[in-house]
């Protein structure tokens, strides 16, 4: 193949040869020139073209195909509409009085009028609250309160109550059997509620030892605790004896329900009592329950059998079965002591001071 009959594939070292130049044709005479035509009116100029990249670069050494082609070879551009440029959204407008969106500034404010967060900090008053509810404008004052009303009844307003027994249990023990029950009854709302509690003991068969009765007004103080305070009234042992009573009850970090109260006696006699539990599920219906329950007393009170200090205490681990939660059976250990000056007074009337047991009883609330 000749390469030096290609076209644009000049080679390094080879001379092509000199062409003739066609001769000069005759020009014919033209015909007498017509009057000039009407001016027309300018088309509009066709935008800038962008620069040859390839301007100042030496590219007779590039082969034919390594060229870029031109997509418009070939083909009649010259009857095509120039491609006018976008018109401007904003021709025509004003833009001058628009806060913050003068021609030419900063898309952030940097230059011209601030705005928005930018603006200084104000001292204007607070606009006045409007009174009622919004909707009473529309709708009858009345109506729209008593709407107002039930909607906070029913959203937490409503009067609740419940009956619950903690315990209702059988204690089987060396020498002595007895029974126990602890539980509680209140009615009221989300915030305020009357309370009342009662607990006891006796022996199987026997006389009843001890009995108490609580009426507490409780006040929550927060979603987890309950302030309480109220009377208590010892029915037995005798004699019997009123107390002033105040208190706390609720939900303690690690979910241990906690009741703690004082008592004040009609005599001057003081009482205290601390109750914890923690409800650890075993599975979906089995629940282990450890229960620790302790008296404290400021003084003697040999009537009532009981001496100053610790007194005595109780420390329990039940097993109940909630296959439904409304009635749950439990069986468990149960462990008893009397201390100090109380131990010295039970072993006075014949009484045992304490020991181990085997309980088993239920657990409902409705």
């Amino acid at each position: 193949m000749d390469h030096r009959m290609m076209p644009g594939m000049a080679m390094p070292g080879m001379t092509m040869p000199a062409q003739k130049k066609p001769a000069a044709k005759a020009i014919p005479r033209r015909a007498p020139a017509r009057p000039a035509p009407r001016p027309r009116r300018a088309a509009p100029a066709r935008p800038a073209t962008a620069p040859d990249p390839h301007a100042g670069h030496d590219m007779s050494m590039m082969p034919a195909t390594a060229r870029p082609a031109d997509p418009h070879a070939g083909h009649d551009v010259s009857a095509m509409p120039e491609m006018a440029p976008s018109a401007d959204p904003h021709a025509g407008h004003d833009m001058s009085a628009m806060p913050g969106m003068a021609m030419g500034a900063a898309p952030h404010g940097s230059h011209g009028a601030a705005s928005g967060t930018d603006l200084p900090a104000g001292q204007a008053a607070a606009p006045v609250a409007q009174p009622g509810l919004l909707a009473e404008r529309v709708y009858d004052a009345a109506a729209m309160r008593d709407a107002d009303r039930a909607m906070r009844r029913e959203h937490g307003g409503m009067t609740f109550a419940q009956v619950i027994v903690n315990l209702a249990e059988y204690q089987a023990r060396r020498g002595r059997d007895g029974y126990r029950w602890d539980g509680e009854a209140w009615i009221g709302g989300d915030l305020d509620r009357l309370t009342i509690k009662s607990e006891g003991e006796g022996a199987a068969g026997g006389s009843l030892d001890t009995a108490e009765v609580q009426a507490l007004y409780s006040r929550a103080l927060d979603p987890y605790w309950n302030l309480q305070a109220g009377i208590r009234h010892d029915i037995r042992p005798g004699p019997s004896r009123s107390y002033a009573t105040i208190g706390v009850e609720g939900l303690a970090p690690y979910w241990f329900d906690v009741e703690a109260a004082a008592f004040l006696s009609d005599k001057g006699d003081v009482l205290a009592r601390v109750t914890a539990w923690y409800d650890q599920r075993i599975t979906q219906y089995w629940v282990l329950q450890p229960r620790l329950e302790a008296n404290v007393a400021a003084q003697d009170m040999p009537a009532q059998g009981i001496g100053s200090g610790l007194s005595d205490a109780e420390l329990g681990l039940r097993l109940r079965y909630e296959r439904v939660r409304e009635f749950a059976p439990y069986f468990g250990l149960s462990w008893e002591r009397r201390f100090g000056r109380t131990a010295d007074l039970a072993r006075g009337r014949g009484d045992g001071t304490g020991g181990f047991g085997v309980v088993a009883g239920v657990r409902t609330w409705f």
